[in-house]
């Protein structure tokens, strides 16, 4: 419940304050009488406005969170090691978002109590509360984001005259973010990658001098390649490696 209703709040902090209730309170429905005594029945903006909010959570974890770079490392590993369906999607999947709970614990911890819990206690306004729980999702993602991809959006969308990254909008910071990420990924499963590639060449050549062609090199070189990944423990390497590469551990 509690991630909930962190995610919830993070998407309404991306609504423009003038879209919230200024008086902190919203009706869902308004009644107007018309001149022939029937009635009309009309669902406020802001309500409409919340009810929108809630379908970009899915969007919120994937793209403002770990779970870009865990989703997309997880899927090169998965062909790395020649395993079409194993693990499946779903299981990767629910990999991707435990492992993103855990890197991001910190920060939806913070946000949970400078924002969520004071809201929920009517301590602060609903655009106080948005405003603050802002700031640790914008320094994460500034964190892991290369001061060439925020540059470049910058430039895109005209933020030319600014002090710093602080200092962008979220609507630069989250392409920027994506991007960053997205290159990541890629570094990392490479690294993964190799000593696989490296397996799969030996495997075919060994193959080619044993005049063995019509036998797959993939079917001979699987075994071994699973072998070698238990070997390592590779599933805590993976993740381990996941973890840190967000600063975690150090």
């Amino acid at each position: 419940m509690k991630w909930l209703l962190t995610s919830l709040l993070l998407v309404m902090a991306f609504i423009s304050p003038e879209v919230m209730a200024e008086s902190g309170t919203i009706s869902a429905v308004t009644v107007t009488d018309n001149p022939d005594g029937s009635k009309e029945y009309s669902i406020t903006l802001q309500v409409l406005a919340m009810m929108t909010a809630l379908s970009f959570i899915p969007a919120i974890v994937m793209l403002m969170t770990s779970f870009t770079r865990i989703i997309v490392v997880l899927a090169i590993l998965r062909q790395a090691l020649g395993l079409q369906q194993t693990p499946n999607n779903q299981l990767l999947i629910g990999i991707t978002l435990f492992l993103t709970f855990f890197i991001m614990a910190p920060v939806f911890e913070e946000i949970n109590i400078n924002a969520v819990q004071p809201y929920l206690n009517e301590e602060i306004t609903s655009i106080q509360a948005y405003d603050i729980a802002k700031i640790p999702m914008r320094e994460f993602m500034l964190s892991q984001t290369r001061i060439s991809d925020l540059q470049t959006f910058a430039e895109i969308a005209g933020y030319t005259q600014v002090n710093g990254p602080e200092d962008l909008p979220m609507s630069v910071i989250i392409p920027s973010f994506v991007t960053s990420e997205l290159k990541t990924a890629l570094q990392i499963g490479f690294m993964f990658f190799i000593p696989f590639l490296i397996i799969d060449l030996v495997v075919a050549s060994v193959l080619m001098a044993m005049g063995m062609m019509m036998l797959s090199p993939m079917i001979v070189s699987l075994p071994f390649k699973l072998m070698m990944f238990v070997l390592v423990d590779g599933w805590t390497l993976v993740m381990g490696t996941l973890a840190k590469s967000f600063g975690l551990g150090t």
